[in-house]
């Protein structure tokens, strides 16, 4: 997303997934958040068929963009340079087409993202025996990476003792954040209320105090009273994308509050 203040309102502990942060980005085009979202079971179910036509292979390419910045995060905190890293996330999609293994995704049987990162640790065993860097797809470009920007979005991530795992674990949350507050974003844009949102969604984590209420009132020209209620609906509303989009990545409907409670563990 444009703005490096991206929200998180999905509570305040600090879980043990390293010191909580506020998700951040880093010089991130508007374009590249709403392509890095979470998971879409409708897509990855797509990109099973992705030699079927143009729509699956551009399936393909969503599922891509969506993950590849968690991959890329962890390889970097296992030691990978970038370059590396770049190198062996392409050669890590391309022996999911080249071995049809999204086939073998079950939605019954838990989280795309866990499938995802299991199957990234065996890639990574089995290139480790093969040794060459042309097996790991060094030598070939299967997709096109947004990366100008992965080294400032990886700092971000950071803390000084957290895992490879932690960082894939961050950084999944904060797509999932980001994708929902570009989601509403683009309502109230569709809506002609961009300056409103503009204005707003530093609110989105409940932390506004009374001064910062009447200023904005002034600014917005709008009473405070009104105010009040439209940052009560914008937090209604962005409470509902958020449940929305986890849903979209679960077995089960009864995971999401799970799955809510994981992702404040994880920022």
């Amino acid at each position: 997303m444009a703005s490096s203040g991206q929200t998180s309102s999905l509570g305040h502990g600090s879980g043990d997934c390293g010191t909580r942060q506020t998700p951040r980005t880093a010089g991130t085009r508007p374009t590249s958040a709403a392509r890095f979202a979470a998971t879409r079971w409708s897509v990855v179910l797509a990109a099973n068929n992705w030699r079927a036509g143009t729509d699956a292979r551009r399936a393909m390419d969503e599922l891509v963009q969506a993950y590849w910045f968690p991959l890329y995060a962890y390889l970097r905190r296992r030691g990978c340079t970038p370059p590396q890293a770049e190198d062996l996330v392409q050669g890590f999609f391309a022996r999911l087409l080249e071995k049809d293994a999204l086939a073998l995704v079950d939605r019954e049987r838990g989280k795309f993202r866990s499938f995802l990162l299991t199957s990234l640790k065996h890639f990574m065993t089995d290139e480790h025996r093969k040794a060459t860097a042309d097996k790991r797809g060094g030598a070939r470009q299967i997709f096109s990476l947004d990366t100008p920007d992965a080294e400032g979005r990886y700092a971000l991530a950071l803390a000084d003792t957290i895992t490879p795992e932690k960082v894939f674990e961050r950084t999944w949350a904060i797509a999932v954040l980001n994708q929902v507050v570009t989601r509403l974003e683009g309502e109230y844009s569709a809506r002609g209320r961009d300056d409103t949102f503009s204005a707003l969604r530093h609110c989105l984590d409940g932390q506004t105090d009374t001064q910062s209420y009447t200023e904005l009132a002034e600014r917005l020209g709008m009473t405070e009273t009104a105010l009040r209620v439209t940052v009560h609906r914008m937090r209604q509303r962005y409470r509902e994308l958020l449940r929305e989009e986890i849903l979209q990545t679960v077995a089960d409907p009864g995971l999401v509050d799970e799955e809510l409670r994981y992702l404040a563990q994880c920022l």
